[in-house]
């Protein structure tokens, strides 16, 4: 997900308009995140997610709060 992509600035207004909040605040709401993106990116979604687990640090990924919050984003 880039910040000049039209799927990512989507997500972004979705997340205001819907759930009043940001892309920062998902990592205590990671449910709304996955709604939207399993809206916005459909079939896709998937591999956003290990898109995502790409770009961050194994070892972050591996943290208590992020395990959570991938588990959620996974199930």
């Amino acid at each position: 997900m880039s910040k000049s992509n039209t799927k990512y600035n989507l997500v972004v207004a979705k997340l205001n308009s819907l759930y009043d909040c940001s892309i920062r605040d998902s990592c205590e709401n990671p449910g709304y995140l996955k709604t939207v993106l399993k809206e916005v990116y459909k079939e896709d979604y998937n591999s956003i997610i290990e898109e995502v687990k790409l770009q961050l640090d194994e070892e972050l990924v591996k943290e208590k709060d992020m395990s959570d919050f991938f588990k959620i984003m996974e199930s």
